[in-house]
């Protein structure tokens, strides 16, 4: 095997004639014995050391190594190890300045500050340092505990700013150190983790060329491929070091997209790419929330001015900013000395907006080239991932805003694609075993998704709407013979099925006449002139929806009152049925007064902070997934491709539309692709959409 030494001979095999030695930079030992630092006996170390390790076999591409500079290779292995063994024998003074070496690298910016001229006349050159990673690759047995010091100095080297020579000695360093220290591997990988947040280039070492950002990133790639080619057992240790060190919600916008491009980069030679992918989707939807959070507790005239802030011009592709400009969008903040409180939370606002935004949009890019041929064995796969995630992150999160359009914009990509989301959604919607709130929430997502879904057909739209129906019919028979009113805690699935087809309905309803029976004057892409025309709705609908609304049960009672007075005008004017006297009577009945505990016992969507005594509590919460996508940048995906219905009204369908604008309640202003609609992203409660 050739070891790493022989790759220091010349090219045509014979050995580098040995420098003129120069000045040792280890300094030589005096009379008085030097004493162990607390440094070095730390014990960090997490990983257990245990028995002898097998022999790695290390890849001889990566032993580039052909010179060393001034000094020779012997001279500083010599120096190495006699350090070393003194500091066996407890004799720190050429150990100390070992670590120094090395120590004086970790903060290059600081000696610029002072001069980029002045140079430290013990500094190690390019070439010495180089040279003192080989000797310690050779002696790497002798690093042991005692010697941790040394080995937390090495690791904060600033090895991925130098040049492609000393990268890759330094890559072999750390396979060596690995093999021959185990306990030391976790430190490494952690070294390299830490290294997934860097979102700038540092600035150029002296005696260096400067790196760009993408050459470091794929030098870190490469040593850390090849530690887990070498160490398959790291992949564990490598998992839960990505999880723990995941960015913050507070960090920038350029942390988290550098540390998602990593984890990115990762997944592509990982042997379990699903868990990187599940982590980053459970920390999207985790900032997805907050902002939403964030968004709902501000008032009006707070909610415009992050509008003012989020201009299209604010958001570009390019998200982590010019290798010549790495200042960051939220360095504004970093001063906010002189800024009022309401502005520093205008600013920080909207920095999780644009967070989010360029998370999702780097999602959707990574995705898309698995659907290319969304047909295929490796769309097919690549979705049922993705639905796994979503089944077991996104669905149960109450709250969550715009992550669930992964799903809904690939599920258009075919109608296979479309029937795999639509399966796993009836799948839990009516699975037995499932939490109610969570069969809730899968229904909602259903109608949203039919409702809102461009490429789904119109025999999509009727099977499904089928489907509820006969759901609704199944549960009604159940529960009326013991029904003495309406009651959303004994009932909430079905209501729950209800309002998700009068949704449906709202928005989908061409799609549920049948208009070969229907007038030939109909024009289907023209909603005005199903207007005053004698409907022929498909078979079963219209009975079966007047036998559950007129039933004990009551939905309309109880479903959002604003999606029942959308519901109760469009059913009206298209001839589907009159339910306003059922809307006045229902007037009359207190829910309140049966309500026992409902949402303490999770029979809801909303379980927590209601009052018994205040109506609102006993409505189902208007929850609909799939409402208008806010987010500028990525928004752009959705707007391309078509894929997503906007909320359009009627023409001449309410008394005071003047022109055919939106009628106030729905997506008003959704056509502005700038502007983050304060109907829905701000309130839930009073607004349908």
């Amino acid at each position: 095997m050739t070891t790493l030494t022989s790759t220091l001979r010349g090219h045509s095999g014979s050995s580098i004639e040995p420098a003129t030695p120069v000045k040792p930079i280890l300094r030589k030992p005096v009379s008085v014995l030097g004493t162990r630092t607390r440094e070095d006996t730390e014990d960090e170390l997490e990983a257990p050391s245990a028995k002898r390790r097998k022999m790695v076999m290390f890849d001889e591409s990566l032993n580039i190594v052909r010179d060393i500079g001034s000094k020779s290779l012997d001279d500083v292995k010599r120096e190495v190890r006699q350090a070393l063994e003194r500091h066996a024998r407890g004799d720190d003074e050429d150990y100390d300045t070992l670590k120094e070496v090395f120590s004086s690298d970790q903060n290059p910016d600081s000696s610029l500050a002072a001069g980029e001229d002045e140079e430290d006349e013990e500094a190690p050159r390019p070439g010495e340092l180089l040279a003192y990673i080989v000797a310690l690759t050779s002696h790497v047995p002798m690093l042991g505990r005692s010697c941790s010091g040394l080995v937390r100095s090495i690791l904060k080297c600033q090895w991925l700013a130098r040049d492609e020579v000393f990268a890759r000695a330094y890559i072999q360093f750390l396979a060596a150190l690995s093999s021959a220290q185990g306990a030391y591997l976790v430190q490494v990988l952690s070294m390299m983790v830490d290294m997934f947040s860097e979102a700038r280039s540092p600035r150029s070492l002296p005696g260096y060329s400067g790196v760009s950002r993408e050459i470091m990133r794929q030098r870190l790639h490469t040593g850390l491929r090849y530690l887990l080619a070498l160490f398959p057992g790291a992949r564990s240790m490598l998992l839960n070091l990505i999880t723990t060190k995941f960015p913050y919600s507070e960090e920038s916008k350029k942390i988290h997209v550098a540390y998602v491009d990593n984890l990115l980069r990762l997944r592509e030679y990982s042997p379990d790419p699903r868990d990187i992918m599940e982590l980053i989707t459970s920390r999207v939807v985790k900032l997805d929330v907050e902002m939403q959070l964030d968004l709902e507790d501000m008032d009006d005239e707070t909610t415009a001015a992050v509008m003012l802030q989020l201009k299209p011009s604010d958001v570009s592709g390019h998200y982590e900013g010019d290798e010549t400009n790495d200042s960051d969008a939220e360095s504004v903040l970093s001063d906010v000395s002189d800024l009022d409180e309401q502005s520093t939370r205008i600013l920080d606002i909207k920095n999780r907006v644009e967070k989010l935004d360029c998370l999702l949009d780097t999602m959707f890019a990574t995705y898309e080239p698995y659907f290319s041929d969304p047909d295929s064995a490796e769309a097919i796969s690549c979705y049922e991932d993705m639905l796994s995630d979503f089944s077991n992150i996104v669905l149960p999160t109450y709250k969550s805003r715009h992550s669930q359009f992964l799903v809904f914009f690939f599920a258009q990509k075919s109608k296979r694609l479309t029937e795999m989301f639509v399966g796993t959604l009836f799948n839990i919607a009516f699975e037995s075993n499932r939490p109610g709130i969570v069969k809730q929430s899968a229904v909602a997502y259903l109608a949203s998704f039919v409702a809102r879904g461009a490429r789904v057909d119109n025999e999509q739209v009727q099977t499904i709407a089928r489907t509820l129906l006969n759901y609704m019919d199944y549960h009604r028979a159940n529960y009326e013979p013991e029904c003495r009113g309406p009651d959303l805690r004994r009932y909430s699935q079905f209501y729950a099925l209800s309002q998700g087809l009068l949704y449906l309905f709202c928005f989908r309803w061409r799609d549920l006449v049948n208009l070969e029976l229907s007038s030939p004057r109909i024009d289907r892409d023209d909603p005005a002139s199903f207007l005053g025309q004698d409907l022929q709705w498909m078979d079963g609908f219209r009975a079966g929806l007047q036998n559950n609304i007129y039933s004990k049960l009551n939905p309309l009672k109880v479903c959002s009152p604003v999606i029942v007075s959308e519901y109760a005008k469009l059913a009206h004017h298209l001839g589907l049925m009159y339910v306003y006297p059922r809307l006045e009577l229902n007037k009359s009945i207190h829910l309140s007064q049966s309500l026992t505990g409902a949402y303490s016992t999770g029979g809801a969507l909303r379980d927590t902070g209601y009052d018994p005594q205040d109506d609102k509590w006993t409505h189902l919460d208007p929850y609909c997934p799939f409402d208008p996508y806010q987010l500028p940048l990525s928004r752009r995906r959705l707007d391309e491709a078509e894929t997503y219905i906007p909320w359009t009204s009627i023409p001449g369908l309410n008394r005071d539309d003047d022109d055919e604008s939106d009628d106030g309640g729905m997506d008003e202003g959704d056509e502005d692709v700038g502007n983050i609609q304060e109907d829905t992203a701000t309130d839930d409660e009073n607004t349908y959409d």
